[in-house]
């Protein structure tokens, strides 16, 4: 009989406690009162093979709890330094039983977790993680096994470090990467009728999708790239209304942007949402590793409205100019020329979990009388913020001639910081352009 019952509580032991398998013990505070709980929302990814959920725009919804068995979540979170950390995991539903199992940096001997049905708004032990490096890293929660597709709500991680090191995490609501910019330094006082620059979209993140590397910012507009999907990628130019509204319904006649004219296949309408006014885009299956090129101009001045004209160059056609469209705005304030003028790389989706990186070359910029400026030194900002969104995965350098910018992808921590200037060597000779030449120029 003792031989017996040393053999069930062997198996027993095995059954619950080997591989890291964990019966689900409420915390009960055992992490002690600085423990932290790091939200899903805001730093939990969900990949799933089934089809994702898209709102009225077409945007991807993410994913708010398991869906298959297919399914995983990472959620990320950034120790300050290297060491032990106590997991735990904070449920808020589980209908039926359920085991799953999770992993730290989907590397190593996962824990698997036993939940018992009927679970509301629990934090469940887990064990301790090791770190062995400061930087991002995350817990992979998968291999969920339920009955009758109930699956568990994951609301978050529950950590505690043994040696009081900080975790950082994304306190926001935000699922996107940060935006970040180079805000371009003009010499003097030089007034600017034309704003000339390249971008060029590494291989690395040919497959970030909601990315905007946006290269021709001014005062009352933009223009760039994206890429919209896997298989949809766009050229853009939009000029803003004066009038302060998000909804383009109601801007008023005498501060209207009025469309004048457009490129080939350029589709035209209005934007709102981040303000107002008018919107272009041409649908064009631009390639990773290639330079293209942009120009915006200032057509005319003339009372309170001004005109302002932008064109692209691709290499497949060996860089001749293509309108992009025309716009005058109306009420306008710009009196003399281009003013403010910036890049940037943004993540327009709710896909932070990816890497978004471009570069930025050969900034010229020419005045009224046809003198060329050769700009080479940015000012680095972002949106990356210690109250208002916890990312530290960006930055920005010097490659070469050319600027560059990365954000998202939890891969490398910020190596520049906000208010910084940087500056690349000068090319010095400036592209030849023949202005009078231009679609629509004149």
């Amino acid at each position: 009989m003792k031989n017996l019952k040393l053999i069930i509580g062997v198996l027993v032991f095995f059954l619950f406690f080997g591989s890291n398998r964990v019966n689900a013990q409420l915390l009960d505070n055992k992490l002690g009162n600085e423990q932290i709980v790091i939200p899903v929302k805001g730093n939990g990814y969900y990949k799933s093979k089934l089809k994702k959920e898209l709102d009225s725009d077409g945007d991807e919804i993410p994913v708010s709890k398991f869906r298959s068995k297919e399914d995983y979540l990472n959620v990320y979170f950034y120790p300050q330094e290297k060491g032990n950390i106590q997991l735990g995991l904070k449920v808020t539903s589980n209908s039926n039983f359920s085991n799953l199992k999770i992993q730290l940096d989907d590397i190593g001997n996962p824990f698997t977790i036993a939940l018992p049905a009927g679970f509301q708004d629990k934090e469940i032990a887990i064990g301790q993680i090791f770190i062995d490096q400061p930087g991002y890293h995350f817990i992979k929660i998968y291999d969920i096994e339920t009955d009758q597709n109930q699956y568990p709500v994951i609301e978050g991680l529950v950590m505690k470090s043994k040696s009081g090191n900080e975790i950082k995490y994304n306190k926001s609501v935000y699922q996107g990467a940060a935006s970040t910019h180079l805000r371009y330094t003009v010499p003097g006082d030089s007034s600017v009728k034309w704003f000339y620059t390249e971008v060029k979209v590494p291989k690395e993140v040919e497959k970030s999708e909601h990315a905007y590397y946006e290269t021709n910012g001014f005062h009352s507009g933009y223009g760039g790239i994206q890429l919209n999907s896997l298989t949809e990628r766009r050229f853009i130019f939009s000029i803003w209304s004066l009038f302060k509204t998000d909804d383009p319904t109601k801007i008023p006649n005498d501060y209207l942007v009025r469309l004048n004219s457009k490129g080939a296949n350029v589709f035209t309408g209005d934007f709102g949402n981040e303000g107002s006014g008018g919107h272009s885009h041409l649908v064009y299956p631009w390639k990773v590793d290639q330079t293209y090129r942009f120009l915006s101009g200032i057509k005319s001045l003339k009372g309170d409205s001004a005109t302002y004209i932008a064109y692209y160059a691709v290499p497949e056609d060996q860089y001749q100019w293509h309108l992009m469209s025309e716009w005058t705005q109306h009420k306008t304030d710009t009196k003399t020329g281009f003013k403010n003028l910036y890049a940037f790389v943004e993540n327009f989706g709710g896909n932070g979990d990816d890497y978004f990186k471009a570069y930025y070359g050969n900034q010229w910029v020419v005045t009224p009388s046809g003198n060329w400026i050769e700009l080479n030194e940015a000012k680095f900002t972002t949106t990356a913020n210690p109250l208002k969104h916890q990312r530290y995965d960006y930055g920005a350098g010097v490659e070469g001639h050319w600027f560059y910018m990365y954000s998202g992808g939890f891969k490398h921590l910020k190596n520049i910081d906000a208010g910084d200037y940087i500056k690349r060597p000068l090319n010095k000779v400036h592209p030849t352009i023949i202005f009078e030449s231009l679609p629509h120029a004149l």
